[in-house]
């Protein structure tokens, strides 16, 4: 066997192995550069590294198709290698596409997650001015993005509808030449909606992204209101929303704190019951306001991981008897390892999302690389700043603060993921680690990102190795589902 080897030549092309704490036979997990991957035995790996696999195998031949091995005299595989690592980075070429506009801080919650420090509802200099909104307008156009999505943040956004409008009508009438492709999304609690509001939103087709934290309980003590009724104002929204402009044009997500944790399924049901289509189950952020209140909230890790299992075998479930209700993260997951392109999610980029794909314009004129860096401001760290929103795109895209974070954006080159077996469907997220660990490179050994992201893809990984038909068809359908932009867009961004 290894005589007829050693006659063909084979080559090894880069990969990636990981060794997957299980019983079953092929517990190796390898990947290629171009993120196709293949499970292997113990022994086929050692065969294989020794170059003696015997040539004609299903298993050769596998190796061969995914760009594991090659034969020099037969095929040269680089120029398919490269057109496929281009696909997987092709958001490189195309600039911000995302572009946060926090027109006001003002906001009749007081969320105990809130990751901003709110403003009053009838408070003072916290809203964006007419000048900063349209150098903002002229910054979202500077990007080379053919699509752009345009998301409005707060506080409560709505309570700013005047800035909002100001922005649209200003983006509507400057794309009349430009000719891009524009999303707006309002993210918003929905309980300052308006006729007014709608028929705007109808107009220029705007969708809305909300939050909805499970059941009535569950939801009012984590986003009270001084009428103690924001679960009812909420639904109210939304049934709102969905009449005026469709099913499709609302969505919502959850955030998770530590009670949040013990009711999985009152979760899932609930949207459900709501008519939903897909749930974001978002652990608890590092960033801003919501650390002063981790003591009382937050939760390990491990506690986390736990509960998100348990919600994807339960969401499986559900799907397998009928009712169609997708995992966001998972759904992002699945694109970044069974498709060859990006999920586009910011925090699953390399090099990273903040500021080559998202930018945010703050309320006083301040530009940010994301939502995340802005939030460092409620940390006393306004380091992440890139400049203010009158300086052109081209100067805030140089900044220190870029080179910076690109300096610990690769993963590819990171020290504990250089390595790592899962890194061509991962990020590196600078970001969440200055915040958790006062270092844009951080320490992976102690990465809560890194040990969120390697067990729940080597969870799926197991799921597609070991699933049976009907759990692989649930799976699938997330994926086919999710291009169809089923998502919600605020939350997704990094």
């Amino acid at each position: 066997m290894a005589l007829v080897a050693r006659e063909v030549g084979y080559k090894l092309l880069p990969f990636r192995f990981l060794r997957m704490e299980d019983t079953s036979t092929n517990n190796v997990l390898i990947t290629a550069e171009t993120g196709e991957y293949l499970f292997i035995s113990a022994q086929q790996l050692r065969q294989l590294v020794d170059k003696q696999l015997e040539r004609g195998t299903s298993l050769y031949k596998d190796l061969l198709a995914r760009h594991f091995i090659f034969e020099p005299q037969r095929h040269n595989p680089i120029p398919e290698i490269a057109a496929q690592y281009r696909s997987r980075k092709e958001f490189l070429f195309g600039g911000p596409a995302l572009h946060l506009f926090v027109v006001t801080l003002r906001c009749n919650h007081t969320c105990q997650y809130c990751q901003v420090s709110r403003a009053p509802l009838g408070g003072s200099g916290h809203d964006m001015s007419p000048e900063h909104a349209r150098h903002a307008v002229d910054r979202l156009f500077e990007s080379p993005s053919p699509v752009l999505t345009v998301e409005f943040q707060g506080g409560e956004p709505l309570l700013a509808f005047d800035r909002i409008r100001q922005i649209v009508e200003a983006v509507v009438e400057r794309n009349e030449h430009a000719k891009r492709s524009i999303q707006f999304v309002i993210s918003s609690t929905l309980h300052h909606l308006t006729d007014e509001i709608l028929d705007f939103a109808k107009t220029h087709g705007i969708q809305f992204s909300t939050s909805l934290d499970g059941p009535a309980f569950l939801h009012n003590a984590n986003r009270p209101t001084p009428g103690k009724d924001a679960y009812e104002r909420t639904l109210e929204g939304i049934e709102k929303v969905r009449e005026r402009l469709g099913s499709d044009a609302v969505s919502a997500l959850t955030t998770l704190t530590a009670r949040s944790l013990q009711y999985p399924q009152a979760i899932i049901d609930e949207y459900v019951l709501r008519g939903f289509n897909s749930i974001a189950l978002r652990p608890l952020s590092p960033y801003g306001f919501a650390k002063k209140s981790s003591q009382r909230l937050d939760y390990s890790m491990d506690e986390y991981l736990d509960f998100y299992k348990a919600s994807l075998a339960y969401l499986i479930k559900i799907n397998q008897q009928g009712v169609y209700l997708s995992e966001g993260y998972t759904s992002l997951l699945l694109s970044n390892v069974l498709t060859p392109f990006s999920s586009g999610y910011v925090d699953l980029r390399s090099p990273l999302g903040a500021g080559l794909g998202t930018l945010l314009y703050n309320y006083d004129g301040d530009v940010y690389p994301s939502d995340e860096a802005r939030m460092l401001l409620e940390m006393g760290e306004n380091g992440l700043k890139l400049g203010h929103v009158t300086q052109p795109l081209q100067r805030l895209l140089s900044s220190p603060v870029i080179e910076l974070l690109l300096s610990a954006g690769v993963a590819e080159a990171l020290p504990g993921c250089s390595d790592c077996a899962l890194v061509p469907y991962c990020g590196a997220d600078p970001i969440e680690h200055f915040a958790r660990q006062g270092d844009p490179v951080g320490h992976r050994a102690f990465s809560t990102f890194c040990q969120k992201n390697s067990e729940l893809l080597t969870h799926l990984f197991r799921l597609l190795r070991d699933g049976d038909e009907a759990t692989q068809r649930v799976l699938l359908s997330w994926l086919s589902r999710r291009s169809l932009g089923d998502l919600p867009v605020a939350g997704y961004r990094g």
